[in-house]
């Protein structure tokens, strides 16, 4: 049921039962009944079968309030997200947009979706990066990683890190990380990073002490 409520979330209206039951995997008329319990349930959906569905409201969360400027805002902020090239990224920031619209009143929702603010890259600001999916696990996950780097001089090396955060910045991603080769604080380019093996180590519960410390440095170096 949630499932087919973030399905009406993120579908343009009029959403026909043919459309969400080829997306769920089930028959139409399971989407029929699938409906009704949700109404039952307090959600409001507009329509009926043979023209198609609307959600208007979401009983699932609870309802925001926000000002037309920090709409405009959350429109700008998760456009860049969806225009960085990062696939993953890119359908999270839609999904948000989505939920976010669904807890809106009737005209707030329409100042989201018709908002002023846009942005517009004829290009992905980042490439393809084969590893940037498991870095992001290993960050939240708290793991070791094993890497095979090669820096700007083209000299490989490899490299046992903790990952504390990914950077964006320009047009590069950089892991800010531990180094255990160095034992102290590294960078470390995503798109030079030729290879990757979760260690399964933990570092739990530092990272983000280690973070902490590492922007705190960071900031003292740009300082002086």
């Amino acid at each position: 049921m949630l499932r087919l409520l973030q399905l009406m979330r993120v579908m343009a209206p009029p959403i026909t039962a043919e459309r969400l039951a080829v997306e769920r995997g089930v028959s139409v008329r399971s989407i029929y009944r699938d409906i009704e319990l949700l109404r039952l349930s307090g959600a409001q959906i507009e329509g009926e079968r043979g023209y198609g569905y609307r959600l208007i409201e979401d009983y699932a969360l609870p309802p925001q309030t926000f000002d037309r400027l920090e709409i405009e805002a959350i429109t700008l902020g998760l456009g860049e997200v969806r225009q960085m090239g990062d696939p993953d990224l890119a359908r999270a920031a839609k999904s948000v947009l989505a939920k976010v619209a669904a807890t809106l009143p009737d005209d707030r929702e329409q100042q989201l979706l018709h908002s002023i603010s846009h942005v517009y890259r004829p290009a992905g600001r980042y490439g393809p990066l084969a590893h940037l999916q498991a870095i992001r696990k290993a960050c939240w996950e708290e793991l070791e990683i094993e890497i095979g780097y090669r820096d700007q001089a083209g000299t490989a090396s490899q490299r046992i890190i903790r990952p504390l955060a990914i950077m964006y910045s320009d047009h590069v991603l950089t892991v800010l990380a531990w180094c255990c080769l160095r034992d102290d604080f590294r960078m470390f380019r995503v798109d030079r990073i030729e290879s990757l093996a979760s260690l399964g180590t933990s570092f739990r519960p530092r990272r983000a002490r280690l973070l902490r410390d590492y922007l705190a440095k960071l900031s003292q170096i740009h300082s002086e």
